[in-house]
């Protein structure tokens, strides 16, 4: 009788111990999919901000009296430099929170920019300026399938480490869900957005 109950508890012992690692190796592998998708946002953010004081300095040129514009997309540029925010820093809200909306500060001082250079039309007729804007342009959707990678991993990631018996796992090595984007006016991303680039 006595043999059987060791037996059983060797059992249920190796059960969990299989069970905690096959959990430990999940986790892990999941961590490192979201450290990827988000290099690869910052990688494109990266790509967009590069591009900007090459935009600045053509419009510029032609539009030398819109310099409150070219001041803002100079300025929401620098913010975004300033804001770090590396994998392992993705379980704080505040700090994602702020690397939001420096990237929307940009996109809206970019906005305002492309706007401005609508009343330009020799600037919309220069090559480098055409050329700009179409990187700008595929930039932005790279951004946008980057983005949408990393909230595919994170839902993933954040999803397997909340059921049960992973979620034990996930508080013995004090792994956290991991930030999401999110949209400050829910209205807003329902209305579809005017965007013109003289094409």
């Amino acid at each position: 009788m006595k043999s059987k109950s060791l037996l059983v508890i060797l059992v249920l012992i190796i059960i969990g111990g299989f069970i905690f690692f096959k959990d430990y190796n999940s986790i892990q592998t999941q961590d490192e999919a979201v450290a990827a998708s988000w290099s690869e946002v910052i990688n494109q953010y990266k790509r967009r901000a590069d591009l900007v004081p090459n935009l600045v300095n053509t419009v510029k040129g032609y539009a030398t009296h819109e310099k409150e514009v070219l001041t803002q997309v100079t300025d929401a540029r620098a913010k975004v430099g300033l804001i770090q925010i590396n994998a392992d820093q993705l379980t704080d809200p505040a700090l994602f929170s702020k690397f939001q909306q420096a990237q929307s500060d940009l996109s809206s001082a970019l906005s305002r920019l492309i706007a401005v250079s609508e009343n330009y039309p020799d600037l919309k007729a220069n090559t480098l300026y055409q050329d700009l804007m179409s990187q700008l342009e595929g930039t932005e959707n790279r951004i946008t399938v980057a983005r949408g990678r990393y909230i595919e991993t994170v839902k993933n990631f954040n999803s397997y480490i909340r059921t049960l018996p992973t979620k034990w796992v996930a508080d013995i090595l004090g792994q956290q869900p991991k930030q999401q984007f999110t949209v400050d006016n829910e209205k807003q991303i329902s209305d579809a957005p005017a965007v013109n680039f003289g094409q």
